[in-house]
């Protein structure tokens, strides 16, 4: 039977050459008689088989317009992997289990679902629990089978992506929506799959692998049959598989490192895209018993591989004042393309970082897009001619007052002090007016800076009476009657805050979402309680994440005047909401009365989310890892708190454990 498949599979690459050079390039290389043979022995073999592709020539199905893409849900969701490019998580994982190892196609999940033997619907993944219909554009995929022989009810996922030599072929004829061209296969892909026209996209190439048999077969046969062995079957029913091998325990690291080299070999000369691994246990039974996140199943795990570097030259290093004073640099390089991105910025953090890589204009330099998201400096090819005198600043580089370097610990920072640098106060003002803290939706920095250009605002409480300038905002550009209307109703609207917001808003160093909902659970939601506590010297490390820094800094903060004055004058202006304080009902938990601390993103929970889960477990979430640290759940795209956690001996939990842990 395989040995007929794999003659089908060659002659539907010929045959649809050959109509190609026929139809498209009116060229063709071969005779009438010639393909006619070719296809009357594809016929011969469809009948033999039960099998016909979806992109088969000896089906006359055209390839239809829909006018929208409907959506549909998915009974088993499909969910994401937990995801580590660590190789001893992975083995962790792996224990003394079966596993199957595969490419991790870099492209977009599609769900196909059969009905005696026809395919009946394609969906893309979407959310999860609910998908478009790409029916229309499946026909046309190579891999696809649109008739197969099993006559019950099938529902398998896989991967549609554009092969490499294929999207090298394309990319320079096609635009995106914004009308610039694809910068990677997987873009391209994604868009492919979604078009309304399905014989534009059966010029797009997309080709199909089966990963995952998500109903049928094994219901109707071995409820325990391997996951190796039913894409084993797939193939056998006309599916292409996606590659995989199996390994039996016990798994080594060795093994597991030799068998990624393989597999990366094999996706290399197939010109298959891929961005790592998928590691699944290869039990059935045991994958199902062990349940799900929000996010993901809890039997597999992605293996991502490591960021590749990048070599360009490093042009120059650009300073600007923070809303803080902190002077933060970044650098300036000759462009390069990253995952179809152009990257010519990244962060250099501070001094420190700099010095650390001896970074001066003219070195070359290694950047990355760490985890495919943040531009990194990797590495200084150039070392040796550092002059940290000619580099720092001597004065800041919009008030030209003179700058200071901050020493914390072995940080240091570059500060200006001026509180009236211009840059300084315009980030003060874009973090008041931020999601976070006041909400004001319509007031954008660039808004911010011309309003503050023209003078109309120079204090927080400035904003609140620009009703002043309603005629000359209106005759701005960029500005009319309804969006000073829209403006000023958000401005009126941020007065009804809360007692987080508020709080945000004033900018007091280190206060952000996790402290103020400490302070707004201490102080019962009132502000004027918070205020008398700072007046009669109050003790705020008693608190929980709470150290001496934190407690200085409120007490600095109100000791200022200024601030004083801001904090009084700008209450009088708000409606501050009262929290209702009802009781919580807390259930006994390993992490009842612990200090957890959350690092990199955990789905699929906010950042907020996570921490009122942890709340919900009777904890105390925290946002710094301390020797008070009782847990710490590391998610993906961790930062420094994980290595600050392993020194102190902070007991660190996965995403996957945490949520074992705590019974979801």
């Amino acid at each position: 039977m395989s040995i007929k498949i794999e003659r089908m599979k060659e002659l539907l690459r010929q045959l649809n050459t050959y109509r190609h050079e026929y139809y498209n390039l009116s060229a063709p290389s071969v005779t009438d008689a010639a393909y006619d043979c070719l296809f009357d022995e594809l016929v011969a073999l469809e009948e033999q088989t039960g099998i016909i592709m979806a992109n088969s020539p000896t089906q006359t199905v055209g390839y239809p317009v829909v006018s929208n893409l409907s959506k549909t849900r998915h009974v088993i969701p499909l969910l994401s992997l937990e995801k580590t490019k660590s190789m001893s998580d992975i083995m962790k994982f792996i224990g003394y289990q079966a596993i199957m190892i595969m490419l991790k196609l870099d492209g977009l999940t599609v769900k196909l679902t059969y009905e005696n033997g026809e395919l009946i619907e394609a969906a893309t993944r979407g959310d999860g629990d609910e998908g478009e219909v790409i029916t229309h554009n499946a026909i046309s995929f190579q891999g696809v089978p649109q008739r197969i022989p099993y006559m019950g009810h099938l529902v398998v996922s896989g991967e549609a992506y554009i092969h490499k030599y294929d999207f090298e072929e394309l990319k320079s004829n096609l635009m995106d929506s914004s009308g610039s061209p694809y910068r990677n296969a997987r873009n391209l892909a994604s868009g492919s799959v979604r078009l309304l026209d399905g014989s534009v996209c059966k010029g797009r190439r997309i080709s199909f692998k089966a990963f995952s048999l998500l109903e049928g077969m094994c219901e109707y046969e071995e409820s325990s049959i391997s996951k190796y062995m039913t894409l084993m079957r797939l193939k056998g029913l006309g599916f292409e598989v996606c590659p995989c091998r199996l390994i039996n325990p016990p798994a080594t690291q060795h093994s597991m490192e030799e068998m990624i080299v393989l597999l990366k070999q094999k996706a290399e000369s197939d010109g298959i895209p891929i961005d790592g691994m998928v590691i699944t246990y290869d039990n059935p039974d045991y994958s199902r018993s062990l349940g799900r996140t929000g996010h993901h199943w809890k039997d597999g795990m992605a293996f991502k591989f490591a960021d590749d570097h990048y070599e360009t030259v490093l042009q120059s290093i650009e300073w600007t004042p923070s809303r803080t004073g902190e002077i933060s640099p970044v650098a300036i390089f000759d462009t390069v393309e990253i995952d179809g991105c152009e990257v010519s910025r990244a962060s250099l953090h501070n001094p420190t970082f700099i010095k650390g890589l001896e970074l001066m204009p003219g070195c070359r330099i290694l950047v990355s897009k760490r985890n495919m998201i943040i531009p990194q400096v990797e590495e200084n090819l150039d070392r040796g001619n550092f002059q940290a005198e000619v580099l720092f600043p001597k004065a800041c580089p919009c008030c030209g007052e003179p700058t200071r370097i901050h020493h914390s610990g072995t940080t240091e920072t570059l500060c200006c002090d001026n509180t009236y640098c211009e840059t300084r106060r315009l980030r003060q003002f874009v973090h008041f007016v931020s999601k976070k803290a006041m909400d004001i939706d319509g007031l954008s920095e660039a808004t911010l800076e011309k309003f503050i250009g023209k003078g109309w605002i120079h204090s927080f409480m400035d904003i609140y009476r620009l009703d002043e300038h309603q005629e000359e905002i209106i005759c701005m550009d960029g500005f009319g009657e309804k969006s000073w209307q829209r403006l000023w109703a958000a401005i009126q609207q941020s007065r009804n805050t809360t007692f987080e917001r508020y709080l945000i808003s004033m900018d007091i160093p280190m206060i952000g979402n996790t402290a103020s909902r400490e302070l707004c659970r201490t102080f019962h939601g009132a502000l004027s309680e918070f205020e008398a506590a700072v007046d009669n010297g109050y003790d705020f490390t008693q608190l929980s994440d709470f150290g001496d820094t934190l407690h200085n800094n409120i007490h600095n903060w109100f000791r200022d005047e200024e601030n004083r004055y801001l904090w009084e004058e700008l209450q009088m202006k708000m409606n501050i909401k009262q929290k209702e304080l009802t009781p919580t009902i807390i259930n006994e938990s390993p992490f009842t009365g612990k200090t957890i601390v959350v690092t990199g993103k955990v789905e699929p929970y906010t950042r907020d989310g996570i921490n009122a889960k942890i709340a919900a477990l009777g904890a105390y979430p925290s946002s710094s890892v301390s020797k008070k640290t009782d847990y710490l759940v590391c998610g993906e795209k961790a930062g420094s708190k994980l290595q600050k956690a392993q020194s102190l001996g902070v007991a660190v939990l996965s995403p996957t454990e945490f949520f074992r842990m705590s019974g979801e």
